[in-house]
This record gives C-alpha cells, sequence and structure tokens, in this order.
C-alpha cells in the first residue's frame, strides 16, 4: 500500500482539481492528508522549514516587482498609444493591422509580462478596429490572443524566473535565453499572417489611400517615435542592466517597476489613487502565486518523501527511444495538461518532478527550461481553460462568438508547435545568446 501511495496521492489532486476545488487549498490539503499517513505528525516539523525556504528566497521577490510594473504600464496609457501608431505604420501593408498586433504583443510582452493585460488592452482597441476595417473574426481574434501570450516567453517574464527557482537556472541566463525563440514565434506570426493575407485579400483589407495620405500628412514619422520610445525605454532599463551585468533580474525588476512609474508620470497618468490601485492588483497577484508556491512546496515535500520521484521515474525508464522519447512524452504531457490548468499550477506540480529526470538523461537544463517555458505559452490558448481566450472574450463586441475565437486560435497553437519544434532541432537558439553574453 506505502509504494502506492504516491500515485493515488496524485490521482487525488487530479480529481479534485477537475471538480474546480481552489488549486492552492487542494495541494496544501492533499500534502497534509498524505503526509501524516506517510510520516505521521513528525511532518509537521519538516513542513515550516520547506515553507520558510520559499518564503525567503531572494530570486522571487522578482515576482511582485514584475506584476507591480506590468499593471502601472496597463494605467500608463503605452499600449494605448503604441497600438494606434503600429496600426498606421503597418497600415498600407497586406495583413498590416494584424502585423502591428503582433508587433505590439511583442513590446509589450518586453515591458510588461502581464498577459491578462496585453490581452485585454489589444482586445478593447485592436479588434472592433479589425472588425471595421473588414478583417475575418477568426483572423482578429487568433492575432490577439497570440500576440497576448507572446510576454510568457519574451523577458522579463514571470514563468521564467519560476521556472529558474525550480529548476535551478539562473534567471538571467534564462531572460537572454528566451529572446531568441520570442523572436522566432513572433516572426512565425508575421508569415503566417503575411502569406494568409496574400492568400484569402478578402480577410485582411488594406486601409485605402485617401485615409493614408491623411496620416502621412499628420506627421507619422514623429508619432511612431512618441509611441516606441517609451517602451524601448522600459527595454533597455530592464534587460539592458541585466546584459551590461550592472543588476540581478532581481534588481532590474526593481529597475523596471520604478521605470514604470517615471512613464506613468509622464504620460500624466501617475496619481495617489492610481498607485493605490497598482499596489492593491499586485497584492491580491502576487498572494495567489506564493500561496500557490506555498502548496506546491508541500506537495513536492510529500510526494518526494513518499518515493514519488523513484515511482515517475520506473514509469520513464520503460519508454522507448531513450531520451527523446522520455522528452516527447514530457513535452506532450505538458501540452495536453495545459488544457485544463494554468501555467503557475503546472509550473509548481509537474515541473519539479519533471525537471530532476531531464537533468539525469543528460539535457541542458538552460534549453530544457525555455523548452518549457514555450509549451506552457499553449496553456493560455488551448481551451477549454486557456486564460487568453477567456480575457478577449470579456471584452470583445457581442457579434464575436467563442467558436470565432476557438477557431481563429487553431493556427496560432500550431505555429507555437512548430516553434517549439525549431528549438528542440536547434537548441543553440537557447544556448548561444547566454554563452556570448555571460559565457555561460
Amino acid at each position: 500500500m506505502m509504494e502506492s501511495l504516491p500515485g493515488i496521492m496524485f490521482l487525488v489532486l487530479t480529481i479534485l482539481l477537475m471538480f474546480g476545488f481552489p488549486v492552492a487549498f487542494t495541494l496544501l490539503g492533499t500534502a497534509l492528508c498524505f503526509g501524516l499517513i506517510g510520516f505521521g505528525w513528525d511532518f509537521f516539523n519538516l513542513l515550516p522549514l520547506r515553507i520558510w525556504g520559499v518564503m525567503t528566497n531572494f530570486t522571487l521577490l522578482a515576482v511582485p516587482l514584475f506584476v507591480f510594473m506590468g499593471v502601472m504600464l496597463e494605467r500608463s496609457g503605452i499600449a494605448e498609444e503604441l497600438l494606434e501608431t503600429m496600426a498606421l505604420l503597418f497600415g498600407r501593408m497586406r495583413g498590416g493591422l494584424a502585423i502591428s498586433v503582433v508587433v505590439v504583443g511583442a513590446l509589450l510582452g518586453a515591458s510588461t509580462g502581464i498577459v491578462g493585460a496585453t490581452v485585454v488592452t489589444m482586445g478593447l482597441l485592436s479588434l472592433p478596429t479589425m472588425l471595421r476595417r473588414g478583417y475575418q473574426p477568426e483572423l482578429a481574434t487568433g492575432t490577439i490572443s497570440a500576440s497576448g501570450t507572446l510576454g510568457q516567453i519574451i523577458p522579463p517574464s514571470i514563468v521564467l524566473v519560476l521556472l529558474g527557482d525550480i529548476i535551478g537556472v539562473s534567471v538571467g541566463d534564462l531572460f537572454i535565453g528566451a529572446v531568441i525563440p520570442g523572436l522566432v514565434l513572433v516572426v512565425l506570426y508575421i508569415i503566417y499572417i503575411t502569406v494568409i493575407a496574400r492568400i484569402k485579400p478578402k480577410w485582411a483589407p488594406l486601409i485605402p489611400r485617401e485615409e493614408w495620405d491623411q496620416i502621412l500628412e499628420a506627421g507619422l514619422f514623429r508619432r511612431v517615435m512618441r509611441a516606441l520610445v517609451p517602451p524601448l525605454f522600459l527595454m533597455v532599463s530592464v534587460l539592458g542592466s541585466i546584459f551590461a551585468g550592472i543588476a540581478s533580474p532581481t534588481e532590474a525588476a526593481a529597475v523596471g517597476a520604478t521605470g514604470s512609474m517615471v512613464l506613468a508620470a509622464a504620460n500624466k497618468r501617475f496619481n495617489m489613487e492610481i498607485l493605490a490601485q497598482v499596489m492593491q492588483t499586485t497584492t491580491r497577484l502576487t498572494c495567489m502565486v506564493f500561496i500557490i508556491l506555498v502548496g506546491a512546496g508541500a506537495f513536492g515535500l510529500v510526494f518526494r518523501g513518499l518515493g514519488g520521484d523513484h515511482w515517475v521515474r520506473s514509469y520513464i525508464e520503460h519508454i522507448p527511444y531513450g531520451k527523446w522519447g522520455v522528452l516527447f512524452i514530457c513535452m506532450t504531457i505538458v501540452f495536453v495538461i495545459g488544457f485544463f490548468l494554468d501555467f503557475i499550477e503546472i509550473t509548481f506540480i509537474h515541473i519539479p518532478v519533471l525537471a530532476p529526470i531531464m537533468k539525469d538523461m543528460g539535457f541542458d537544463p538552460l534549453w530544457f527550461a525555455i523548452l518549457f517555458a514555450v509549451n506552457l505559452q499553449t496553456s493560455f490558448m488551448t481551451p477549454p481553460f486557456g486564460f487568453s481566450l477567456f480575457y478577449l472574450k470579456g471584452v470583445a463586441p457581442p457579434e464575436i462568438t467563442t467558436g470565432h475565437i476557438y477557431r481563429g486560435i487553431i493556427p496560432f497553437v500550431i505555429l507555437q508547435l512548430m516553434g517549439l519544434l525549431t528549438l528542440v532541432f536547434f537548441p543553440s537558439f537557447a544556448t548561444w545568446l547566454p554563452r556570448v553574453v555571460f559565457g555561460s
């Protein structure tokens, strides 16, 4: 019976999550019950040490700072100005509006890393414009949903901070290593939009020539510079300080939080009321992340104590095709689970179990951490529980149905899987830049 406890524990957790119980309390409750069964009352001597280790981790201080930066930027008006300006810049290209959404998604991802804020902002501002211009609803909604998730892989990214802590990889290396994979996804999105706009011109009409002439007369270059400088300033302040070796990722997060307040003040959007709102939102989101982290820490302690690692390893050793077969199974598991759980839950529940096994099989920890991050990105777009889809549906016009959104994301999920395969076949996409910058 004791040998079966890890499997039973994991099964109980899965069933409770499927029934909709809160993740943090399900993790902690399952850990407490099975900890008592497996270790008796002595378990409560070990648990406080594990929780204290989580709470005193300096690296995780970057999480509330990046959340604060993202929420403050949402209030600063930068996204609104950037979207409107980029739409004008790409206006005379086939699919130009959709391409502008991808570019803005990448820039906002590099500035905030908050998927919800990016999707909601672009859904409110660009979706009505795209529909008014005659864009096919599926192309418009798919582009916005996919572009909003770029903040998960383009640094600074909260998921990279969490993965770095769990897997034991430098967060600075992860930030630098994720730049090229993030750009690969951006390029894949733009190529797809360009090709589909050529094949199906009615899906992505051009801006009329007369309107374009009026835009040029109004001074397009000056407006573009005014919209691009603020996010570029923030990217340089955060990523530049890490690249230059001036600051650690946690210290760079503090620089970014300060920079977001400077930009909000420059846009005349900074006051005590907005600061209070940002701090309240940051506190709520941070508490959600850390209470799940505490529950996951307790769950991991019990699961490993009961021999769960050996239980999983004994199963994986029988998978054919060696370590590549194991990699395929692990990536498939993470992808399928993404249909039902979000990235925080997957990161805290499954990555601690899978990561040590992948390390022991000889995979580069930096490479497979970024591989996991790209895979986790799909969890935002896969129904029925893709949060990017929920965010967009909440702000979409009434004529946009759930069916439009679900059909729209299919090509972009395929593109994300293509990006994942590219990273599998070309590991240097993740490892070359950190080696050049840090020599690691």
